[in-house]
């Protein structure tokens, strides 16, 4: 029987990984994508340059908090910011389908250009493509995103050591929820907004005052679980989170429990992770919490010697579970 692609394969889990690097990175394996990071780093002309691409899919295309547009703009932002570069120019592509209203269309236009003003890149480049009616979920959208890297080290899951920091700006799995909401087969009555937000003014306050920080990554598709085991995977260190200390909001937390989902996979869109020197966390919790979108931050757990290349969470009662990559969909595509 031949292999077909799954929705699974976009969900950010073990089967985006194995597709990765089985078909993509073994097809156009070099030294800058073989690092696998949300941004790729290249120097030229004796400046360091940070370059990514990602495309939006979201359905609906407007959400409590955000849209297409501003999440398109946001995610790529944030995917250089966490290279430690300070985004500059953005492309913006379009894919539209066949019968979309124009109205709807000005209404992302316009987002797209109100987020990038608010965050100080400009987009300088695009497409537009119409595909038939039934071709799209109304709007796709391609943005890629060049900035300057302004550290002198690359951070990397190698940098990490044991006893290192865990830390999260805010809330966890704000956007999924908020956009499940407004899904006819969901319909929560709840009055939660994602967390869709540029993080490019947060991550350089958090670089300009703290010299702690071994890695930076934005929690999106495959949430904060994701990005850990990426993270720990094949490193002589493991992850341990404390249950106790993880953000979640009392809505978020009951419609996991009603729905059976786990917040840790839950897509985020306004979030970074960081891991940082044991004894620069405190100060560095104490920077995230003087800016708007990191007065919720907080440790969440520690690098540890064993077991290697692992995540587990230590519960409120004190057990310990795995905390594992997920192999298939735990909800819809919200991203």
């Amino acid at each position: 029987m031949k292999k077909k692609i799954l929705l699974a394969h976009g969900s950010g889990g073990r089967l985006s990984h194995e597709l990765i690097k089985d078909l993509f990175l073994r097809s156009f394996d070099n030294k800058f994508l073989r690092k696998l990071g949300d941004s790729a780093i290249f120097e030229k002309e004796k400046i360091r340059w940070a370059f990514t691409t990602d495309s939006y899919v979201i359905r609906p295309l407007f959400f409590p908090g955000g849209d297409i547009g501003k999440l398109a703009v946001c995610g790529t932002i944030n995917d250089l910011a966490v290279a430690g570069a300070t985004p500059l120019f953005l492309s913006c592509a379009l894919i539209i389908e066949e019968g979309l209203e124009v109205s709807t269309l000005e209404k992302v236009v316009y987002s797209i250009k109100e987020t990038a003003e608010g965050a100080g890149v400009q987009i300088i480049t695009g497409d537009t493509k119409v595909v038939e009616h039934g071709g799209a979920d109304g709007l796709f959208i391609n943005t890629s995103g060049v900035g300057i890297v302004r550290i002198q080290e690359n951070l990397s899951p190698a940098r990490i050591e044991v006893g290192d920091r865990i830390l999260i700006n805010g809330t966890l799995g704000d956007h999924s929820i908020a956009t499940l909401s407004r899904r006819e087969e969901f319909d929560f009555q709840t009055k939660l907004e994602s967390d869709c937000a540029p993080l490019n003014d947060l991550i350089g306050m958090v670089l300009s005052d703290s010299q702690g920080i071994r890695m930076m990554r934005d929690p999106t598709r495959g949430g904060i679980a994701s990005i850990l085991n990426e993270t720990a995977s094949g490193q002589a260190f493991g992850i341990e989170l404390w249950e106790e200390k993880i953000p979640i909001k009392e809505e978020v937390a009951s419609i996991c429990e009603m729905l059976g989902f786990d917040p840790l996979y839950l897509a985020n869109e306004g979030k970074v992770v960081l891991v940082a020197k044991q004894e620069e966390a405190e100060k560095l919790l104490s920077i995230l919490r003087s800016h708007p979108l990191g007065k919720e931050s907080q440790i969440v757990g520690k690098v540890v010697p064993e077991p290697k290349g692992k995540v587990y969470l230590r519960t409120r009662i004190g057990t310990r579970r795995v905390v594992d990559m997920l192999t298939g969909e735990q909800l819809p595509r919200i991203c």
